[in-house]
């Protein structure tokens, strides 16, 4: 039995106010952890692009509220109940969680838990924050707001790995390198000497472009407008890399005309409508899988062709990678520190946590992959 903190911490947190503003770093209050919850040292933290969209509004989120959620930290103290992580343990926040006792997560079939927040709740399981900021309640994102020194999450968004691994590379596990390498191992099941189109080519895109190589995949064809990335992609296993900005006929035609109209697999990794479509029609029309991985825009509806499923394709949405959280990311760090994985390529840039403006002025200006924040 671990003795129990119960005082507020004050601490540093970027906070985004409202739609359209600048995440403002803060001096934030962090109440202690209610009974099933946990409260981490943040280490180290991503800047993913569905950060970003909180700020647009593409990503439903309540304000103000603390972004972030690709990270890696040290448990700091916990509530009543808790079992599964202790004092001092290094642990990964999660985005997606795993209660464990939903119907999702007793389906083997299905990790997307009932306790995940993508709708923009912005609170813990008994309607309320754990933040404040200057008298007032501030709110969590994607429940784990890992841009604050200090964070609560409940023990069901939580799981202990590897205390060997380094917080600034594994952070990615809690989001861009889980959910595209899975994306293509789980949920595209790419097989051996298959053609793949990776539209995109961040974090989550590389991600994919590694999985793709795992598998198996004989050719892996990167697709983006920014030919700055094409470098990395193919240090990763991109084949070749195509930018859609230098041809008059879509992308799906030009690749077709590559592969001979034998694309098996295509993911689209940005969260646009219509390169999700155009992923869509870039398989072949009969047995060819694609797969939507960027975060669709909110309170949007996308209108598409019915005959580009009639023939036979298949179209799949990813969660996280497949993986049940809880289950699969200790395994996927420890492969990692097997060196069975490569992050560098996905790291262009580790500032300290008081740069995080320059990380999303870099994000936004096609400048960098991912860059990670310490603190």
């Amino acid at each position: 039995m671990f003795l129990l903190f119960f005082q507020v911490i004050k601490c540093k947190a970027a906070v985004l106010w409202g739609l359209k503003q600048p995440y403002s770093i803060e001096e934030v209050e962090v109440a202690p952890p209610k009974a099933y919850e946990v409260r981490i040292k943040i280490l180290a933290t991503g800047i993913c692009r569905t950060d970003n969209n909180a700020t647009t509004g593409a990503m439903p989120a309540k304000f103000p509220v603390i972004g972030g959620h690709e990270a890696t930290g040290i448990v700091e103290s916990i509530g009543e109940g808790v079992t599964t992580v202790k004092p001092g343990d290094k642990v990964i926040p999660l985005v997606v969680p795993q209660c464990g006792i939903c119907s999702a997560c007793k389906s083997p079939n299905s990790n997307y838990c009932e306790k995940i927040d993508v709708t923009g709740r912005g609170v813990l399981s008994d309607g309320t924050s754990r933040f404040t900021c200057k008298g007032k309640p501030v709110y969590h994102f994607m429940n784990t707001s890992t841009f604050s020194e200090y964070t609560v999450v409940e023990e069901s968004s939580v799981v202990k790995i590897d205390a060997a691994a380094p917080p600034e590379k594994v952070c990615l596990f809690g989001c861009a390198f889980s959910t595209g390498y899975g994306a293509a191992i789980n949920t595209g099941k790419v097989t051996p000497g298959s053609i793949c189109a990776v539209f995109g080519l961040g974090g989550v895109g590389l991600s994919i472009i590694i999985g793709c190589k795992a598998a198996g995949a004989s050719r892996i064809i990167g697709v983006d407008i920014n030919p700055r990335k094409f470098e990395r992609a193919k240090a990763v296993g991109a084949t070749e890399c195509i930018n859609p900005k230098d041809y008059t006929k879509p992308i799906s035609e030009v690749l077709k005309e590559m592969t001979d109209n034998s694309v098996g697999y295509t993911f689209e990794a940005i969260g646009h409508h219509h390169t999700m479509v155009e992923a869509l029609a870039s398989c072949h029309m009969n047995y060819g899988t694609s797969v939507v991985v960027g975060d669709p825009p909110a309170s949007s509806m996308l209108t598409y062709d019915p005959m580009l499923v009639f023939t036979g394709r298949t179209w799949k949405g990813c969660i996280f990678g497949g993986w049940k959280t809880k289950n699969d990311l200790p395994k996927l760090v420890a492969d990692y520190m097997a060196k069975k994985f490569d992050l560098d390529h996905l790291i262009t840039h580790v500032l300290p946590f008081n740069k995080i403006k320059d990380g999303f002025d870099m994000l936004n200006k096609g400048e960098s992959i991912r860059t990670v924040l310490t603190f």
